[in-house]
């Protein structure tokens, strides 16, 4: 009986913690994408919520400058 519950642990590998430069990224990267978001949603509150094409162009070149508005 105690050989059925441990048998499964053979074939299990132990997870792997990430390195610290992929932690570190991976935290770049959703810091990154809380800005671009926060952008957009001010630059849609300052113009009505109206999501058009010219808005999307728009939102695009924000993006595109870093979020430097010319």
């Amino acid at each position: 009986m105690a050989n059925v519950l441990t048998t499964g642990a053979w074939f299990s590998t132990p997870t792997k913690k990430p390195s610290f430069l992929s932690r570190l990224l991976r935290v770049q990267l959703e810091a990154r994408q809380r800005r671009a978001d926060r952008l957009v949603e001010q630059y849609l509150a300052a113009r009505g919520f109206t999501l058009t094409d010219d808005a999307e162009r728009e939102i695009g070149r924000l993006l595109a400058s870093g979020g430097r508005q010319p």
